[in-house]
């Protein structure tokens, strides 16, 4: 089971990094119970995640750097075949892996939503999903790496719309 420590950054599946600001001790029902007070980063959103539930919930401390460049490497494949099956199909498909929380899975969607951009015009659910996908992966990923290391490649730039004005 993951420990974190107040002031460190994690990762809150579907909602991003956020930093654990406190731990606290609260009783309900009669029962005591150990929560991770974590503010979610790109929203200020605040979350209590019992410390016993925090495996289900998936929350996971931040990727190392190694891991990063794992996710580099499958962002930049573009040899990479779409499924030609309905935008709804494939936007459920795609949500059920930003769910899971993967830094793996979210890559994925973030890279085949770019190809298939490249292809056609996305749908307002695809857009909305590739922002989501992008801004999930963005946080995590300049925090795992520097980010000179993570822009310097313009193909990476243009993948976060770092170069679209």
């Amino acid at each position: 089971m993951n420990s974190f420590k107040v002031g460190e950054n994690a990762v809150y599946p579907g909602h991003g990094v956020g930093r654990i600001l406190s731990i606290e001790t609260k009783e309900i029902l009669g029962n005591k119970q150990t929560f991770y007070s974590v503010q979610i980063l790109e929203t200020g959103m605040k979350i209590m995640i019992p410390r016993d539930n925090v495996k289900s919930v998936g929350l996971r401390p931040i990727i190392s750097k190694e891991e990063a460049s794992k996710v580099l490497g499958i962002l930049k494949e573009r040899d990479v075949k779409i499924d030609n099956q309905t935008w709804n199909r494939r936007y459920r498909e795609y949500m059920e892996k930003i769910k899971t929380g993967s830094v793996y899975e979210i890559a994925e969607v973030l890279r085949d939503l770019f190809v298939l951009k490249v292809d056609k015009e996305l749908s307002f659910g695809e857009r909305k999903m590739l922002d989501t996908a992008r801004t999930l992966l963005l946080k995590e990923l300049t925090l795992a790496t520097s980010e000179e290391d993570l822009f310097k490649e313009d193909e990476f730039k243009s993948i976060f719309g770092l170069n679209e004005k």
